[in-house]
């Protein structure tokens, strides 16, 4: 970090890297951590799908009125209560003694963590300009991007050699050396006066999302004739069009709904909801069976799925300018067919899931698979939109990858159809994270077009972002984030 010329730029970007590297280290830590905490707090499969989905929830829910906070109260005071928030939450999770309690913690972990990354980045844009502004985002990713590689071994070494509560304790230290460097920031500026927070289109997404992920964990337990599912079935369907209906007529919508008009932009956010779906559901089946059905530890977890990290990380530039020359669209199609690929092969693997040849084919091809599809995908959603909606464009896209894993989790019981997943059940939900990548490589094959009357290049990725590497929504999906603010005049063209 020595290339950057102020002292102010330093501690930017340094306080940037270790909050937005708290949020993403814990997105990617706790899959390898659920199996210990399902011995230790009970609960069985349901639990482990609401100490994901808490997370997923909250955040998803947020992140959208996130930029707005930050506009309204200043960058460093957002990010202030994020990281305070985030250091309770933690250390709550930490201490919980029953596993609702912690489920609970995990949500205002989930809140928190949408106030840092947004509020981070926001902080780097104000602090950089031209090319230095390209240079400190990529400094950026690449820092954060460790978060992705280093948490299912963090993780798994955490579990094994002390307990399931130092994955959420270790926080603390991270958050303290962030607060510290806060001090060197300097104060936030006065927020238009006609700023204005869209509090209830945010209260109706929350419960819009949360009370159909209710119902859709907590049916295999119920039945889907009881009331206590239909019930928050139904008022969660009815907050959902009432959120429609409110973004509709609101004259500052948390989410306006007129950016759907574009065609990349909507089609490539359905091809989004398919494809990280699909995602979520296949690496949670996989940290989970891995452990309960074949009997890995905790560090044997969480170093199986690091070569798809490795892959997508080193990968994500060459396919970035690959995309340059042959369009978007036969990105978007081939990447989301070869994961497709990589989740089919998990279906043979067995009791013993031998690692070399049964689990790692798997894991190298749908680490392939993103690698090819994550820059193009997220290039062209925001390509869609005027640069002046790039922002909001992104917090949507991020939103969606988010509501799709927990969906897609939340769905996990009823695809697996048993409280455990063992090697039947697991093999259900890969092959159904295999046809949800499917249906996304589908989607993108009919419905993304290349701009018309430019050669192809021009709506592909812009190289900017292809020297960066790209991300999974569980474990990098800062990416949304970080392309969007790239991407608005006077900096390089990009992509959380």
């Amino acid at each position: 970090m020595t290339r950057w010329t102020t002292k102010h730029q330093r501690a930017v970007l340094a306080v940037a890297v270790l909050a937005s590297f708290i949020a993403f280290l814990d997105g990617s830590v706790v899959n390898v951590a659920l199996p210990a905490i399902s011995r230790d707090l009970g609960g069985g499969l349901a639990s482990q799908q609401w100490v994901v989905d808490a997370y997923l929830l909250t955040l998803g829910s947020v992140i959208l009125l996130a930029g707005s906070l930050s506009d309204a109260f200043g960058r460093k005071r957002v990010l202030v209560w994020g990281l305070l928030g985030f250091g309770a939450a933690s250390i709550a999770c930490a201490v919980a003694p029953t596993i609702e309690l912690l489920i609970v913690a995990r949500g205002v972990q989930g809140i928190a963590g949408a106030l840092l990354v947004p509020s981070s980045l926001a902080l780097i844009l104000d602090a950089f300009s031209g090319g230095s502004q390209g240079r400190a985002i990529g400094a950026w990713t690449a820092y954060t991007s460790v978060a992705s590689v280093a948490g299912p071994v963090l993780g798994g070494v955490l579990v094994d050699s002390l307990s399931w509560r130092w994955v959420f304790a270790i926080n603390v230290l991270p958050i303290a050396f962030a607060l510290l460097g806060t001090r060197a920031l300097q104060r936030d500026a006065a927020a238009p006066a006609n700023t204005r927070i869209d509090l209830v289109g945010a209260s109706l997404g929350i419960v819009g999302l949360g009370l159909p992920v209710f119902a859709l964990i907590e049916q295999s337990r119920y039945g889907w004739g009881s009331p206590i599912i239909e019930g928050p079935l139904v008022v969660g369907l009815a907050c959902i069009v009432a959120f429609i209906l409110w973004e509709r007529r609101t004259p500052q919508p948390m989410l306006p709904l007129s950016i759907f008009r574009a065609r990349n932009f909507s089609l490539g956010n359905v091809a989004t909801l398919f494809i990280y779906g699909g995602l979520a559901v296949g690496t949670f089946a996989l940290a989970v069976f891995l452990q309960q059905g074949a009997g890995y530890s905790a560090t044997f977890a969480g170093f199986a799925v690091i070569p798809s990290s490795v892959v997508l990380i080193a990968l994500s530039a060459f396919f970035g300018k690959l995309s340059a020359r042959v369009g978007p669209r036969l990105m978007m199609t081939v990447g989301p067919l070869i994961a497709g690929v990589g989740f089919a092969l998990m279906a043979r693997i067995g009791d013993q899931a031998d690692y070399l040849t049964e689990v790692l084919p798997g894991v190298v091809a749908f680490g392939l698979g993103m690698a090819v599809t994550v820059a193009p995908l997220t290039a062209t959603i925001l390509g869609a939109v005027d640069s002046s909606r790039s922002g909001i464009a992104s917090a949507i896209n991020n939103a969606i990858s988010r509501v799709a894993g927990l969906v897609a989790v939340a769905l996990a019981g009823s695809l697996a159809g048993s409280a455990v997943i063992d090697v039947a059940s697991f093999h259900q939900l890969v092959v159904a994270a295999a046809v949800a990548m499917v249906v996304g490589a589908i989607v993108s094959a009919i419905g993304i077009r290349n701009p018309r009357g430019v050669p192809p290049e021009v709506g592909a990725l812009p190289s900017s972002v292809a020297n960066g590497p790209g991300g999974m929504p569980d474990l990098t999906a800062h990416h949304h984030v970080l392309r969007s603010a790239v991407s608005r005049p006077g900096a390089p063209s990009g992509h959380s």
